[in-house]
């Protein structure tokens, strides 16, 4: 949340507001890789330190696109301890739980986390290892703070496994998955981990990034970070379209999918296009039962962050109104450049009860926190 509005209601300071809030999308760094050695076998111990990873990307080391600080972090992030942003429990603690009155945070540990390992196996034992340091080091010290599952989602087995040994852990209450994967995720080689995720009973949460072994656009490599940065959105669109035309929530309509990091804005063009190209084309997908907006509306929720900032700020307003309040999750991004702050991200007043919905009941309702 960068651009400024002077026109906007005074906010009250943290310490002093009653409001509660959920955080639906905050990013825990390991400070290195020697904190996931306890949850490791060996031999992917020696592995790691031998091979390293074999990343499904031509980028073989660190982001395609580096930013300005380390890993795309606020400039006041840093833990006073030492350590790279978002590294430290006691630090996110005060700078962003206790600052913001967070009740409910959800960890999504995104980075080098396996899941865009070349490496099946490597990748799940990392995956796995990830979920371990979570569980101990954050989710068991500090219970405001839920986990997502972190799973090697391109192999679908494993990725039905590891959502199998932690379904019943009260700790995590969400299954990582990232946006850019090897063949559009509507297909049936993911339909294990989708249906593992439902019977479950925890939401997908896909999370912008990741890359599946392809160029981030339809016409290669872009030159510039910020067309990296706007590209999250249209592979968040070709996701949702993917899981909606291949019947994904046809088939599992208890199946819950939450779309992270991305926006939210572009989706009522979206359901527009396809629920007209829909009855056109209902010959090509007879196993629709429903348009497309009518599947989103019963199974897909949004976070807002990055939220959008047109020059007529209230236009914000109309596109969530179409939307709907119930389906957006508020995220603040911590400890990223672009973090949303909770007061000032709505661009205008808004009556008590959305207000509420937007910040905290969406989220409580969806995880199960009530």
């Amino acid at each position: 949340m960068n651009v400024q509005v002077t026109t906007r209601p005074t906010p009250q300071a943290a310490k002093t507001s009653k409001l509660a809030t959920a955080d639906c999308d905050i990013h825990p760094t390991r400070p290195n890789d020697k904190v996931l050695h306890p949850y490791m076998e060996q031999r992917w111990i020696e592995h790691f330190q031998t091979y390293g990873a074999r990343l499904r990307q031509a980028y073989q080391k660190g982001p395609a696109y580096p930013k300005g600080q380390p890993n795309a972090a606020r400039r006041d992030s840093n833990p006073p301890e030492g350590g790279s942003p978002g590294s430290s429990l006691s630090f996110m603690q005060k700078q962003l739980l206790d600052e913001n009155n967070c009740v409910l945070g959800i960890l999504n540990p995104t980075g080098e986390n396996g899941q865009a390992f070349q490496n099946r196996e490597l990748g799940a034992a990392v995956c796995h290892a990830m979920n371990e340091w979570i569980l101990h080091e954050w989710l068991i010290p500090e219970p405001r703070l839920k986990g997502s599952i972190v799973v090697p989602f391109e192999d679908a087995d494993a990725a039905v496994a590891e959502i199998e040994r932690y379904a019943a852990d009260p700790h995590f209450v969400q299954i990582l998955m990232l946006n850019r994967t090897a063949e559009p995720p509507g297909q049936k080689r993911y339909w294990k981990v989708y249906e593992a995720a439902a019977a479950a009973n925890l939401p997908i949460g896909v999370h912008a990034f990741g890359f599946g072994g392809y160029p981030v656009s339809g016409a290669g490599w872009p030159s510039y970070y910020i067309e990296d940065m706007v590209g999250h959105a249209q592979s968040c669109q070709t996701f949702m379209t993917s899981m909606i035309m291949e019947g994904v929530f046809e088939r599992l309509p208890d199946f819950r999918l939450v779309l992270i990091e991305s926006g939210f804005a572009w989706t009522p063009s979206l359901l527009w296009r396809l629920d007209k190209l829909a009855k056109t084309l209902r010959d090509e997908t007879p196993h629709l039962k429903m348009l497309p907006s009518e599947y989103f509306r019963r199974q897909v929720w949004l976070t807002t962050q990055p939220m959008e900032e047109p020059i007529k700020r209230e236009q914000v307003l109309d596109t969530i109104d179409w939307i709907g309040w119930d389906k957006l999750l508020f995220a603040t991004d911590y400890p990223h450049w672009d973090y949303d702050d909770p007061a000032h991200v709505l661009p205008m007043p808004v009556d008590e009860k959305k207000k509420r919905d937007f910040f905290l009941n969406n989220a409580v309702k969806l995880y199960r926190q009530g």
